[in-house]
């Protein structure tokens, strides 16, 4: 979530390369201080070898990927919940006093210290995270897990064609199949769910109410599919100018979203003592909290697996994992919450996975002559004005 010339664009060095002496955001060390080897031990090269493995990369994020999904399905799923953005402000507060314990207890070691310049420029990207997971967790309340996974797709395509914008990629034959193999599983989703809603409670006022619902979902979902483009893509070339690495982005990502989601809480969202019992009533209460703590630390994994899987595959690669990782994901939906099972859902899924595979192989067939028109064939101002960035 290996580089590809003239699609993939490296984030930047990996963890434990790159030059400390042009940015200050990495910690200097003391002269009279001695300096450690890299590896240390049998293990050291073991771990060195994960830390820069696509396949284990791949692996953690489609693992925290399903927790993460359960869990805020779970949160969300209340009849009467309308508290997201204090939902997303306690993830942030919850991971962020997670990593400085971490690194106060030696398991971070890498993370520099804070930085309010490398803050004021990271910012922006923090402004796309608090639209993509807010649009996240609205589509997610009002839609089916397996809905919600299948819609998801629809990210890769535009990741894809904002990589031949922003980056000189391209677009292969089996990659537009793969591409129209998931705009026809999400309209198979949605019109077995519309159909499910109107099946399940008939012509009436009630079935209008569902179908009100799913199409609220739906626009939230289209929020979500660009919020999340704008974030995949932006993330990954300010990564690349920045040698921000994995710890870093964590920390930064929760850190800078906190006061805006406090911001939004306190002033969109009814903070009366009636809401707070609609929204945590006594029966779920504690559970809920449990969720929401829990969530808070899951958000470590996730966030770490996302920016660990861009920087060492790309970020195509990273939203084609997702993809693959929707199976899963859809099955658990069906699971434990209930969703219903029918001939569309269940096609819809199966349509969806196989446009994912089809993706994949599209990725690891594609040669470096086989562009498409899609494709600039020079590059564009934006890759250019990126290029002089970086070598600036």
């Amino acid at each position: 979530m290996a580089n590809k010339r003239n699609e993939d664009i490296e984030l930047g060095p990996v963890e434990g390369r790159g030059s400390t002496d042009k940015d200050p955001f990495l910690a200097r060390r003391s002269p009279s201080q001695p300096t450690r080897p890299q590896q240390v031990g049998p293990f050291g090269g073991y771990f060195d070898k994960i830390d820069h493995s696509p396949g284990a990369s791949i692996l953690a994020y489609c693992l925290s990927s399903i927790s993460m999904t359960v869990v805020n399905k779970y949160v969300v799923s209340g009849s009467e919940w309308n508290l997201n953005f204090f939902y997303l402000a306690v993830q942030s507060l919850v991971c962020t006093a997670a990593i400085l314990i971490c690194k106060q207890l030696g398991m971070f070691q890498n993370l520099a210290a804070f930085d309010s310049t490398k803050a004021k420029k990271w910012f922006p990207i923090s402004l796309l995270l608090v639209g993509m997971i807010y649009t996240s967790t609205k589509a997610l309340q009002f839609l089916s897990v397996p809905v919600y996974t299948i819609f998801k797709n629809l990210t890769i395509i535009v990741i894809a064609y904002g990589e031949v914008l922003w980056f000189g990629g391209s677009v292969t034959p089996m990659a537009l199949l793969s591409f129209g193999l998931m705009v026809f599983s999400s309209v198979i989703a949605a019109w077995a769910d519309i159909q499910a809603a109107v099946d399940g409670v008939g012509h009436t006022a009630e079935a209008t109410d569902a179908i009100s619902t799913l199409n609220a979902g739906y626009a939230w979902m289209g929020m979500n599919v660009f919020c999340t483009a704008a974030y995949v893509l932006g993330m990954r070339k300010v990564i690349k100018k920045m040698n921000f690495k994995d710890y870093d982005t964590m920390f930064y990502n929760n850190l800078l979203t906190i006061p805006v989601l406090i911001v939004f809480s306190l002033l969109f969202e009814d903070w009366s003592n009636a809401n707070l019992i609609k929204n945590f009533p006594v029966e779920t209460r504690n559970a809920l909290f449990i969720g929401m703590i829990y969530s808070g630390l899951a958000a470590i994994f996730i966030s770490y697996c996302s920016a660990w899987c861009i920087r060492v595959t790309s970020s195509t690669t990273y939203s084609m994992v997702g993809a693959l990782n929707k199976l899963p994901i859809a099955v658990s939906g069906l699971i434990f919450f209930d969703a219903p099972v029918t001939f569309g859902s269940v096609t819809a899924i199966f349509v969806g996975f196989v446009s994912g595979l089809v993706f994949a192989w599209s990725k690891t067939r594609q040669k470096v002559s086989a562009i498409l028109p899609t494709a600039q064939p020079t590059m564009s101002a934006s890759a250019a004005s990126n290029r002089d960035a970086a070598n600036a």
